[in-house]
């Protein structure tokens, strides 16, 4: 969570997940964000096989969570897969995904 100058003012771990699935709902994201009076939100997560490309829940949940962020006054400015294995990671900003879907909401 990030306030206004983009610092950290706070960390949130939403889910532990099982070796292959981990239930994230966007309420349960959002719900620390807007009582920590956030301004912004960086989503992370690992996926236990080490490789960092977004599954198609990944995608999906994303676009729900920035659905319910824009709607909050929130923004997403990142969601980061990273592996626990090595320095790889995905970045769902780098790649332009997080700008695209909020463009589809305009």
């Amino acid at each position: 969570m990030l306030n206004a100058k983009n610092e950290i003012i706070g960390v949130n771990i939403v889910s532990t997940g099982t070796i292959s699935s981990a239930q994230v709902y966007p309420r349960e994201v959002m719900k620390p964000a807007i009582i920590a009076n956030a301004v912004a939100i960086i989503l992370a997560h690992n996926h236990p096989s080490g490789h960092t490309s977004p599954s198609s829940e990944d995608v999906s949940i994303t676009r729900l969570i920035i659905r319910a962020s824009k709607i909050m006054g929130i923004t997403v400015h990142e969601h980061l897969i990273v592996s626990l294995f090595n320095d790889s990671y995905y970045s769902f900003a780098d790649q332009g995904i997080i700008k695209n879907m909020y463009d589809k909401l305009d």
